[in-house]
């Protein structure tokens, strides 16, 4: 991968103070579904792979690898991908994307090769891996001045709403008709999502190319450094939990009650993703310390309480809470460190975020393996404890109290 990345001339920071304009929720919206199709697809395996790994003549395990590939796919073309499409318009980058993510889908659902559907999701995430480092420059360019954040929180909040949908629409859709009606039906939601991207957002243009800065310019920006570290800390201890998340309820003597807990954890990151968007642009620093913390304790109540299940209700919606918000706290705080890189660290960003997700998933498979389920919640909230204390000490540059 090269190590010179374009940049654009002048983003527009995301928390200045909020103005009365309205945002354009059409708009936004298309930008919603974009990254509501992309979680979806990666997360959808996760609640099919007894049915898929019969198809498909392999272990849960190596089943469980669509996931993580997916994941790893994304992180590893964001950055390039970011780079060769800088210049192209936005709603043509971004349809192609989302056309290859509905082709993928179709054929993954026709496959019964283990190689073939691993090489289709390989190919699926580098879609993804285009639409990701997309929204939020996308969101802060269609939004008026001043309320660029809470633009950047709606157009981000596809991706806590299909990471707490993805598993339980799978298994449902599974049940109806089969894993392959699942991928059937993400195809089609793909399809009617470009429909909508076609008809309501604007076609922005790329940004002209004026400078070049080597990756290792921007990573030494002050303040990018602290935001990447923390968001991998918080992602991977999401992850560790989200993935395994059947396991460790089934651990809780709660097996039964997963799909009312994943719901829990979904109308409280919807309702988190209505709460902080609402205030993000005012309080960008502390809404983050307040995720980090109150996903931290979410975590502690769970290993520590496991034959309780009500307050095992509340440490979910806690953490739903928590995550829900989460993927636009760090963008935005991303975008305000770096200024006239934050093109380029919303890609860098998105790496460390997908490469957080499949780095998830394979430590928690060792972690049970070696030290049982009980082991995810305290590596969990270990790098939560990390994620937390970068946070608040970041008070120059990473995190500062107002721009």
């Amino acid at each position: 991968m090269t190590d010179t990345l374009a940049t654009s001339p002048a983003p527009v920071p995301v928390s200045a103070p909020a103005r009365h304009s309205p945002l354009p929720i059409k708009a936004l919206l298309g930008l919603f579904l974009a990254g509501f199709i992309s979680i979806l697809t990666e997360c959808l395996p996760a609640g099919l792979l007894p049915e898929m790994s019969r198809t498909l003549g392999t272990s849960i395990s190596l089943t469980g690898q669509t996931v993580t590939l997916y994941a790893l796919a994304t992180a590893l073309g964001a950055i390039p991908l970011a780079r060769v499409t800088a210049t192209w318009r936005r709603k043509h980058v971004l349809q192609l994307a989302l056309a290859v993510v509905a082709v993928t889908n179709a054929l993954t659902a026709l496959s019964s090769d283990y190689t073939l559907t691993m090489v289709l999701r390989f190919v699926a995430g580098l879609g993804t891996g285009l639409i990701w480092p997309l929204l939020g420059g996308y969101a802060a360019r269609l939004a008026p001045e001043g309320r660029q954040g809470r633009a950047i929180a709606i157009a981000l909040a596809g991706t806590p709403i299909g990471l707490a949908l993805g598993i339980p629409l799978g298994t449902l859709l599974s049940s109806v008709g089969g894993w392959e009606s699942a991928f059937y039906a993400a195809a089609a939601m793909t399809a009617l999502s470009m429909a909508w991207v076609l008809v309501a957002v604007p076609n922005l243009p790329g940004q002209p190319v004026e400078s070049r800065l080597k990756l290792s310019q921007v990573l030494v920006i002050p303040g990018l450094r602290p935001i990447l570290f923390a968001l991998a800390a918080y992602m991977v201890a999401h992850n560790l939990l989200y993935t395994y998340v059947t396991d460790l309820l089934s651990y809780m003597g709660m097996a039964g009650q997963t799909g009312w807990v994943l719901f829990t954890f979904g109308v409280t990151s919807v309702l988190s993703v209505l709460v902080v968007g609402a205030h993000i642009d005012r309080h960008l620093r502390k809404l983050t310390v307040s995720s980090t913390v109150v996903f931290g304790v979410g975590v502690l109540v769970l290993g520590a309480v496991s034959g309780a299940p009500v307050l095992v209700y509340v440490a979910v919606a806690a953490w739903g809470f928590a995550f829900g918000s989460s993927p636009s706290l760090f963008v935005g705080a991303a975008m305000n460190a770096t200024s006239d890189a934050a093109d380029v660290a919303q890609s860098i960003t998105i790496t460390v975020f997908s490469a957080s997700i499949a780095v998830g998933s394979f430590l928690g498979g060792l972690l049970i393996a070696g030290l049982g389920t009980a082991s995810l919640t305290w590596a969990a909230l270990i790098l939560l404890i990390a994620a937390a204390v970068t946070v608040i000490s970041g008070k120059r540059h990473a995190f500062p109290a107002s721009r």
